[in-house]
């Protein structure tokens, strides 16, 4: 740790409030509920509810309140507690307006990596040098101990359309897996990720699908993995963070700005002619095998070539 004995409050949406309270550092984690508060501002006001987190909020005098986000409502609520309010610049921030909100502001280049410019924010803000190294998480997790086989976790979910890898694919990754012994997971979170947890099962032959699960019960099945297939997802970046051999495919995403970091971690780009096009949905017009056409290029074969040598990496 580059500052022995700091503590943090962390402020995250209710739904993630899981997952800073996983590293020894944070003392408090204060739940916000920004997505579901949108959809009816004026009942939760007269509920009481934002009152009450602004006061949760200012209980503490806080010696640095740091706005990693850069957005107009991280910096609002960085605003209500009680403190210096530190931030991105107008040429760093997401949202360039949120730099108005803070008394303190920070350049980090855009073009870095979106782990590299947090850790270069904080570096600045706290007064240390940047490490130059690997990130180390530091997130205490424990696996699922009460598993002897070995299995693996397969993150079919994503929230664009266009970063799905082809069902098909995924079918002939779990038969090839299944072939070589290894159970395979399959989790999901909405009634989009069940169907398609289920079609996999059903054309493959194997796997199971997990009930669905909390971010802590989730973290615990990766951590206890084998290895692990995702796509462009938090919880992809969940099982690099956790030192899990894993294979994170990238189509119309970059890995340069967004790609998954960890000790035993590989990320394979697609290397298409459109790609990475940033687009939600896929509008290539030519012929094409799979939609998207893009992972064409990352057919099942080579994706289980590569979680295969992480894997021998870390079994020695």
């Amino acid at each position: 740790m580059s500052i022995p004995g700091v503590r943090f409050d962390w402020v995250a949406e209710e739904s993630f409030c899981e997952i800073p309270g996983w590293h020894p550092a944070v003392e408090r984690v204060i739940p916000v509920a920004i997505r579901r508060w949108r959809k009816g501002w004026i009942r939760s006001w007269r509920s009481g509810e934002i009152g009450g987190f602004r006061r949760d909020l200012r209980r503490q005098q806080y010696d640095l309140i740091l706005d990693a986000q850069g957005l107009y409502k991280s910096a609002i609520l960085a605003r209500m507690a009680n403190g210096v309010v530190t931030g991105l610049d107008a040429s760093s921030a997401r949202e360039p307006g949120a730099a108005l909100f803070y008394q303190s502001r920070i350049s980090v280049g855009r073009e870095m990596h979106a782990i590299d410019r947090v850790r270069s924010l904080f570096a600045q803000a706290l007064g240390y040098a940047k490490p130059d190294t690997e990130p180390d998480y530091g997130i205490r997790v424990d696996a699922d101990a009460n598993r002897d086989n070995p299995y693996l976790v397969f993150l079919h979910g994503t929230t664009w359309a266009s970063k799905l890898w082809p069902l098909e694919y995924w079918v002939e990754l779990a038969r090839i897996a299944a072939a070589q012994g290894y159970g395979i997971y399959l989790p999901w979170g909405n009634t989009e990720e069940q169907q398609r947890a289920g079609q996999i099962k059903q054309q493959s032959g194997a796997g199971e699908l997990l009930p669905r699960l909390r971010l802590t019960e989730m973290a615990q099945y990766l951590a206890g993995s084998a290895g692990v297939v995702g796509l462009d997802s938090g919880l992809a970046h969940l099982a690099a963070a956790l030192s899990v051999p894993a294979v994170t495919l990238y189509g119309p995403t970059s890995t340069n700005l967004t790609g998954a970091r960890g000790q035993v971690q590989t990320n394979l780009q697609a290397e298409f002619e459109c790609a990475p096009c940033m687009r939600r949905e896929c509008d290539y017009t030519g012929a094409s095998e799979v939609v998207p056409a893009c992972f064409t290029k990352l057919p099942p074969t080579d994706v289980w070539s590569a979680l295969q040598a992480r894997m021998d990496e870390v079994s020695g």
